[in-house]
C-alpha cells in the first residue's frame, strides 16, 4: 500500500514539475509582433521580436522585407528610423534601419537590433532626412498595434 502511495506522489510531482517547466519556458520566449500593412510602401512586410534579457532590458529585433529605398519615396528621404513607444519614457528613437539588397536577392531587406531599459508598447518606422532626429516626422511607414 505504501509503495502505491509513493508511486502516486512521485508521479504527481513529475506532472507538476513538467507543468511548471512549461510555464517557465513559455514566459521566457520572445514575443513576435507583425507590422500592419503600410499605405506608403504596400509591399513591405515585417515583424518585431521582443525579449526580456537577464538584465531586465528589452532586446528588440526589427526585420522588414520588400522595403523600398528611402530615396524612392515621395518625398524622398535619406533613411528609415525605428521608434518605440513606452508607458514610462514616451517615444524614443532606437536606431536607423540597416538596408541590404544582396547580389543574389531581388527583395530589399532591412533590419535593426537594439536594447531598451523600457518595455515597448508599440513600434513604428518613419522615413527621415537624418537618423539622429529626436522626434518622429509625419512620414510614418509602418507600425504595430499597441501590445
Amino acid at each position: 500500500m505504501k509503495m502505491n502511495q509513493a508511486f502516486t506522489v512521485s508521479r504527481n510531482f513529475l506532472y507538476l514539475s513538467l507543468v511548471f517547466s512549461m510555464v517557465l519556458s513559455l514566459g521566457s520566449c520572445a514575443r513576435k509582433i507583425s507590422f500592419e500593412n503600410s499605405p506608403v510602401v504596400p509591399a513591405a512586410t515585417g515583424r518585431v521580436k521582443i525579449k526580456k534579457d537577464k538584465n531586465n532590458n528589452y532586446s528588440i529585433g526589427v526585420s522588414v522585407k520588400n522595403l523600398a529605398e528611402a530615396k524612392r519615396l515621395d518625398p524622398p528621404r535619406d533613411t528609415y528610423v525605428v521608434w518605440i513607444e513606452t508607458d514610462c519614457d514616451g517615444t524614443k528613437n532606437i536606431g536607423q534601419m540597416n538596408s541590404s539588397s544582396g547580389f543574389l536577392s531581388s527583395k530589399l531587406k532591412a533590419s535593426l537590433n537594439a536594447v531598451s531599459p523600457f518595455k515597448p508598447t508599440r513600434v513604428f518606422i518613419t522615413a527621415e532626412d537624418n537618423a539622429a532626429v529626436q522626434y518622429p516626422g509625419l512620414n510614418m511607414i509602418m507600425r504595430t498595434k499597441t501590445f
